[in-house]
C-alpha cells in the first residue's frame, strides 16, 4: 500500500467516524456542546421533569425513570427540571465522584443556548446551589437523581414555578399558562427581585 493509499484511508475512515452518531452501547466520548440543549419541551416528560438521550438509548434511560425502585441511568442520559439546568450522565468512570453526571448551568434565550457553566462537583446554579452538594443527597439507588421522595432536600421552586418555566422556555414555541402557572411564575421572579 503505498502512502497516498494509507493516507486517503485514513481520511475515509476518519471522515466515517466523524459524521456517525454515536450509537447505542458506544464507547465513544460525548460531545456536549450549546447545541446539544434545544427547547425542553422537545425531550420526553416523565413526573414533571424531561428526559432524554444523547447516545440514542431513550428507552434505557425512560425505564430508569419511569422506575419505581430506582435504577442506573445509561450513558448519554439528559435530564432537566428547568431550561438553565441539565445533567448528563457521561461516560463510564469520567467522574466516579459524580457517578459520571456533568452538571450545567444554561443561558438560554430565542437565539439559543449558551453554556454558563459546567462541571462536576463545583458548579452553582443561578439559584445560589451547589447542583452536586444537592443531588449527592439522593439515595443510592436513584443515581443522584432528586424527586420528592429520594432523599434530597427540598427546592424553592415549586411545582407550579416548574411547570411555568418550561411552557416559557423562549426556545420553545408559546404555550399558554394556567393561572395558577402565572401567579407562579410572578412569584418566582419576586424571589429573584428581592
Amino acid at each position: 500500500m503505498t502512502i497516498i493509499s494509507k493516507i486517503l484511508t485514513t481520511a475515509a475512515l476518519m471522515t466515517t467516524f466523524t459524521i456517525m452518531p454515536a450509537s447505542i452501547g458506544s464507547t465513544e466520548e460525548l460531545t456536549i456542546t450549546p447545541d446539544t440543549f434545544s427547547c425542553i419541551s422537545e425531550l420526553t416528560p416523565v413526573r414533571g421533569f424531561f428526559i432524554g438521550n444523547l447516545k440514542g438509548n431513550l428507552d434505557a434511560t425512560l425505564a430508569v425513570a419511569k422506575s419505581e425502585t430506582g435504577g442506573k441511568y445509561p450513558e448519554g442520559s439528559i435530564i432537566q427540571l428547568i431550561p438553565t439546568e441539565a445533567m448528563v450522565k457521561r461516560e463510564a468512570g469520567f467522574n466516579t465522584k459524580t457517578n459520571d453526571w456533568e452538571f450545567f448551568e444554561l443561558t438560554v434565550s430565542k437565539q439559543g443556548t449558551e453554556i454558563h457553566r459546567r462541571g462536576f462537583e463545583d458548579v452553582v446554579n443561578r439559584f445560589g446551589g451547589n447542583c452536586f452538594e444537592c443531588h449527592e443527597r439522593a439515595e443510592e439507588q436513584w443515581d443522584m437523581v432528586c424527586e420528592m421522595e429520594h432523599g434530597c432536600d427540598p427546592i424553592s421552586v415549586s411545582r407550579a414555578m416548574s411547570r411555568a418555566l418550561q411552557k416559557t422556555d423562549p426556545r420553545c414555541a408559546s404555550t399558554k399558562l394556567t393561572e395558577e402557572e402565572a401567579e407562579a411564575l410572578q412569584d418566582f421572579k419576586d424571589m429573584f427581585d428581592n
